[in-house]
């Protein structure tokens, strides 16, 4: 791997040996590293099998179990080297990945606004799903960047951005609970591309 570099923009978990040995190559060779997406930043997906024992699925997922060498859990690009920025989200939004790259080229913090998805709704002029309609919804917790694309289409935020800054899942859960949502289905909503984010997989286990 060739360097150095500027800045490094990382998307991925971190779920082999192999990923651990190149993110810390990368991170030797940057001034600043950056983890872009749900898989960098809150080990995606992939991080859903941190809540059991991985072993027990590679033979059936494979039909030569004995080549796969993973690590025993997925975890986010900062849970093993520094990282200098997160930037969220499943997909990114391409408008925040721009402010980013112009801001460490300026040498400046980005400028990329820490509210819920509750804010753009506002925005857009939406009616909120769970208060009208009492359909559950994560926008209340969940970083804005989507624009409030599933909201402003009648359907409940899906937790793609993440966890917003002083999220407080425990209130929303609560309500959740009022709307008749069984614990089950809370699990299952703190557990989709940002299972292994902080504050979803805490609420997540507190329902199991």
């Amino acid at each position: 791997m060739r360097g150095p570099y500027d800045l490094s923009l990382v998307e991925g978990s971190i779920t082999t040996p192999h990923d651990m040995a190149r993110i810390q190559k990368i991170r030797r060779a940057s001034k600043f590293l950056v983890a872009i997406g749900a898989c960098a930043t809150a080990g995606g997906i992939q991080a859903l099998r941190n809540f059991t024992q991985v072993e027990k699925y590679i033979p059936l997922v494979y039909a030569r179990p004995e080549y796969i060498h993973t690590l025993e859990k997925s975890s986010p690009i900062a849970g093993q080297v520094a990282v200098d920025f997160e930037l969220r989200g499943c997909p990114i939004n391409k408008t925040q990945l721009l402010e980013l790259v112009s801001a460490f080229l300026q040498g400046r913090r980005p400028n990329i606004h820490p509210y819920s998805v509750c804010w753009e709704c506002k925005m857009r002029g939406n009616i909120c799903v769970m208060v009208a309609h009492g359909i559950p919804c994560l926008g209340p917790v969940t970083h804005a960047g989507c624009g409030a694309l599933c909201p402003t289409y009648h359907r409940g935020c899906y937790g793609c951005f993440g966890p917003k800054e002083t999220p407080n899942p425990a209130s929303l859960s609560a309500r959740l609970r009022v709307l008749g949502v069984p614990e089950d289905d809370l699990v299952r909503l703190y557990r989709t591309f940002n299972a292994e984010a902080e504050p979803f997989r805490q609420e997540s286990t507190v329902h199991e």
